[in-house]
């Protein structure tokens, strides 16, 4: 009874891990183990097989359950900021960091990101503004203007441009 109660244990860690990683489905999945693993404790001390350390861990399945559980609900249920940050940029201009052929990395405000060039190749250090942001990928629009100097005098990060003197 033990090994189950461990395994189930493990799944609920592993899933709450990997729902760091891959998002609130991840999540869900850790609360029911979690759910699952808090009835297999209660059986356990209805059998008989009641102990401090099993009340130790019925307790503590239940606070991480609780917690991946509401981490899950608030991840689904839309209110999260994932999608406000990322819609957030579209219109923006930034710069590319490298060269877009048409994949590549630009920055925009100050943050970098997965893009690409709907217009052909940009090379790096062109201006490009967002189009729009298709899940952790921007797409962009490079300019057809002069590359950015490789010493960094200019800089995006407010929006607008700003040349230093050098």
């Amino acid at each position: 009874m033990w090994i189950i109660a461990g395994i189930l244990l493990g799944l609920v860690v592993l899933a709450s891990l990997v729902g760091f990683h891959s998002g609130p489905h991840a999540h869900a999945v850790a609360g029911v183990v979690g759910v699952l693993a808090a009835a297999w404790f209660v059986f356990m001390a209805v059998d008989g097989r009641s102990a401090p350390i099993l009340w130790a861990l019925l307790s503590a399945d239940l606070v991480v359950s609780a917690g991946v559980g509401a981490m899950a609900w608030y991840g689904l249920s839309g209110r999260g900021t994932a999608g406000l940050h990322l819609s957030s940029h579209e219109g923006q201009e930034g710069v590319a960091v490298s060269d877009l052929a048409p994949e590549g990395i630009v920055r925009v405000h100050g943050e970098q990101w997965s893009a690409v060039s709907v217009n052909g190749t940009v090379r790096a250090g062109t201006r490009v503004q967002v189009l729009r942001a298709a899940g952790v990928h921007l797409e962009v629009w490079g300019e057809n203007t002069a590359p950015v100097p490789a010493d960094g005098a200019f800089s995006l990060d407010e929006g607008e441009s700003k040349e230093r003197s050098t």
